[in-house]
Parts: C-alpha cells; structure tokens; sequence
C-alpha cells in the first residue's frame, strides 16, 4: 500500500507543477509582472520569468521518473520554501501582489490562504521525498493497470483544473471589456440607484435596499485587496462612519473570494462596516465603476446622489460631502 500512496503523492505534485510552468508560460506579461511585485530586479525580470517556468516543468516530469524523484522532491521543497518566504516578507510589509502562481487563472493577490496551500504542498514534497528513499521502485511495484490507471486519472484532473481556470480567466476578461464600452463613466446624478444582492463576508446576502434603511444615504466603496490606495482609504472609513453614523450607511464592496475580503477587511480594521463580494463585477456593471478605489453616494431616497468618485481623494470628498449634509 506504501507503494500507492507515494505514486498519488508524486502524481499530484507532478499535476500541481506541470500546471504552475504551463500557465507561466502562457501568460508571459503577467509572469514578468509577478516576479517582479516579488522583488526580482526589473533587468533581470524576463529571465526569471522564462527560467521559472522551465524549472517547474523539469520539477514535474522529475516527480514521475523513479530514479529522479527523490532529488526532484527535495528540489520541489526548496522552490516551495523560496516561494513562501517571500510571499511571508510581502505581507509582513504589507503588500499584497497578485501571485500569478498559475499564470491568468491566479491572478488574486497573495494572503493567509497562499500561506497555507504552500505549507500542504511543503508537506507533500516532504511526503514524496520520504516515500521516494523509502520505496525507490514504486511504481515499478504495482500491477501496470493500476499505476498507468492513476496516472491518467491525473491528467484527467489536471485539464479540469486547467479548463476551470480559463473560464474563470475569461470570464475576467469579459466583465474588463463590459466595463470599458459602459461609455461615460458613472450614473447620473439623480438616476435611480440600480438594485444589487452581494455575498456578505459572514455567508449572507446584503441587497440596496436592506442598507437603504432609518433614512440614512449609503455610500458604495469600490475596493480591490491588492489596491493599496484602496486599503489606506479602508483605513479611515470606521472614522467617517462614526462621524456621520445618523444619516450615512457605508458598505464596501469588492469582486472575488470572501474569505479573502473578510482577511482584508479585518486586516484595515474595518469593523461594524460590511464588506460585499461581487462573483462577476455585478454592482460595478450596474453602477458604470471602472476603477478603484471608487466610491458612489446614494440618497435616502435611493436615487445617486453626485458622479462617481474616482480615487482615494475623489472618495474621501464626497465623504466630506455626506458629512455636511448630516450638519444641515
């Protein structure tokens, strides 16, 4: 049984690698640009971003040859904890870059839950360094049916994965071009503020009309979790809202994974203020939002009450705005 165990383990690094160099390679701009958020120097940007991908594929086919995998696993280990370092180093310095880990299908930026997918695969490539020492003929061992069946259940796994992630990256690219054929940016002043449904980071749903409530404006903040202009304006949002709590409703809202707002949302000490996740950049859609940090200021009456405010200044004026209303 030992046998099989270290052929899964091996298989499933094999995929996890083969797809990291495949959609590098792929995506060759957003490599290039990957490295170097992770601090390689601009000059030597190109070659790493082309050596990487090599390394991984070397890494991949190394797990599936027996004479090789132990030091293919060992090497794996090494990348693994160069990678982890360095993501530890970025978010200790609080930033946030796109990891591009597996070209245009990973595109959000890096967090806790980066952390924790290197530490499982540190502790795969552990698994199947151990395993390689300990039966250096697997799979020569296991009946040719079985070991040529699970390999091929692996690849089957990892044109999944792969024909998941460019949806995912389609779909990206498809809201990006919706968004940039709106024509002017933002409603009118006066429009009629269009109804939303977002996921809220605690699992429920939070529509316009549920913040649109004791006759209090709600202002929509646009932000994105790798935007650091985004998470300074995050920063000072439970201030204004204290300051303007009987008359304005602040809601944030993001596009993506929830969890990964929630983190962010902790981390700016958001507190009380939700935080909303679009799953298609539904609300900016709506609401003609192009960048951020953005922010749109709704009246009680759930009309727009000014332009879209584009930018942390821009935001923070019509904050200035809201708050002055409250003192008239």
């Amino acid at each position: 049984m030992a046998e099989y165990g270290v052929w899964v383990v091996r298989l499933g690094l094999a995929v996890v690698f083969g797809l990291a160099a495949w959609g590098k390679l792929a995506d060759r701009v957003g490599a290039r640009q990957a490295v170097v958020d992770f601090g390689v120097p601009v000059r030597w940007g190109p070659a790493v971003a082309w050596g990487l991908p090599v390394v991984e594929a070397g890494l991949a086919v190394g797990l599936l040859v027996q004479w090789t995998a132990a030091a293919a696993a060992v090497l794996a280990m090494l990348v693994l904890g160069v990678f982890t370092a360095a993501m530890a180093r970025l978010l200790a310095q609080g930033k946030r870059p796109a990891c591009s880990c597996f070209g245009a299908s990973s595109t959000a930026p890096i967090g806790r839950r980066t952390l924790v997918r290197n530490a499982v695969l540190l502790l795969l490539s552990l698994l199947a360094a151990a395993g390689s020492m300990v039966s250096p003929d697997a799979p020569g061992r296991l009946p040719t049916d079985h070991a040529v069946g699970m390999a091929v259940v692996a690849v089957l796994i990892a044109v999944l994965v792969w024909m998941t992630g460019q949806v995912q990256a389609l779909r990206r690219r498809l809201d990006e071009q919706a968004l940039s054929t709106l024509g002017a940016e933002g409603l009118p002043a006066g429009a009629v503020a269009p109804e939303f449904e977002l996921l809220g980071t605690a699992g429920d749903r939070v529509s316009l009309a549920e913040l649109l409530t004791q006759g209090r404006q709600v202002l929509l903040v646009f932000v994105h979790p790798g935007c650091e202009m985004c998470a300074a304006l995050a920063r000072e949002l439970p201030r204004w809202q204290n300051r303007t709590a009987q008359a304005l409703r602040i809601a944030v809202v993001g596009n993506g994974d929830p969890d990964e707002h929630a983190e962010w949302g902790r981390a700016q000490g958001l507190g009380e203020i939700p935080v909303l996740v679009q799953q298609g950049n539904e609300a900016a859609l709506r609401y003609r939002v192009r960048g951020t940090p953005s922010a749109v200021l709704i009246d009680a009456q759930g009309r727009v009450a000014a332009p879209v405010a584009r930018g942390a200044m821009a935001a923070r004026e019509l904050i200035m705005r809201a708050k002055t209303a409250v003192r008239q």
